[in-house]
């Protein structure tokens, strides 16, 4: 089972909010720009994760998106599931049927390897790669500043004034 970005993006983003969301809601735009993610389609992705039941999300000018479970209670299969298609694992060899009475060269040693990896995403939770991270989660609580919804406002920049060519009115021509 490999992931694709989309389930990649889905697990950094529960990652982020499962470290700052505790105490509120963590806003789309915080979490983009931490993940330097667009934010159009992490906005997607993390609808996804609500409609999933992984996440919720909250309305309004304090709103933004907060674990439903725990992080100890929450698998990173469960991150990944809407985001895997329909056939979890692949011939390694690339063949469209593979396994049963006609497995491939690769199909028993793949096998082994493919169930290791469902059996990790399955049994690692948010909490546990947080916690191998090896920064305490106290550290990293104190480390975020809390944005509110002034400061989330983009800065004022100034840009070039350019001028456009003259033209006379419409109603100042007169066809002759």
């Amino acid at each position: 089972m490999w992931l694709g970005s989309t389930a990649q993006h889905a697990v950094r983003a529960v990652l982020y909010i499962t470290e700052h969301g505790t105490d509120a809601p963590v806003r789309v735009d915080e979490i983009a720009a931490a993940l330097d993610a667009p934010r159009n389609y992490l906005s997607k992705t993390l609808h996804q994760l609500v409609r999933a039941g992984v996440l919720r999300s909250v309305r309004g000018p304090n709103g933004g998106f907060q674990l439903v479970d725990a992080p100890s209670a929450l698998s990173v299969a469960r991150i990944v599931a809407p985001f895997l298609p329909s056939q979890q694992t692949r011939c390694l060899m690339g063949r469209p049927n593979c396994g049963g009475a006609n497995p491939c060269a690769a199909h028993h040693r793949w096998r082994r390897v493919a169930d290791g990896v469902v059996a990790f995403f399955e049994q690692t939770s948010a909490a546990q790669l947080l916690a191998d991270n090896g920064t305490p989660r106290t550290a990293r609580k104190t480390a975020r500043p809390r944005q509110g919804p002034a400061s989330m406002k983009r800065p004022a920049t100034k840009r070039p004034v350019t001028k456009r060519p003259a033209t006379k009115h419409r109603a100042a021509r007169r066809p002759t």
